[in-house]
């Protein structure tokens, strides 16, 4: 990828100028649902906050476990993901790491056919605009 040119999809941008300073959304695909997330909340911060959960481990973007599929919008993180977790063709390909990816704006992401959406607190509200 050419320096100049950001990634489209998972873009790893300044802090300052790539964070919202407004409230964004992330719906997740196949489970029906869209949650709202902080400023500088990353996505798995924002669905454990509603009450669910999904596959993980590390939660710093060092295994790649949550790897998903950013099918639109824009995502940016705070410091560089390593190549060998999420690498450029990843990235090219619209993947990105919930784990550690803030919204930028508005996303939807496609979570990977290994994992599932649970909501561990309450009933589930399928396509709810859950503004917690």
């Amino acid at each position: 990828m050419e320096a100049d040119r950001p990634d489209p999809v998972c873009s790893t941008v300044d802090c300052a100028a790539g964070r919202s300073s407004s409230r964004g959304a992330v719906r997740i695909l196949s489970a029906g649902v869209r949650l709202t997330v902080l400023p500088g909340e990353s996505i798995v911060d924002a669905v454990r906050r509603h009450g669910y959960r999904t596959r993980y481990s590390c939660r710093r973007g060092g295994c790649g476990v949550c790897k998903a599929d950013l099918v639109e919008g824009h995502v940016h993180y705070r410091l560089p993901i390593a190549e060998s977790v999420l690498s450029e063709a990843d990235r090219d390909g619209g993947k990105c790491l919930p784990c550690r990816a803030e919204p930028v704006g508005d996303v939807v992401i496609r979570l990977s056919g290994r994992d599932q959406l649970r909501h561990i607190l309450g009933t589930v509200h399928p396509a709810s605009d859950a503004t917690g």
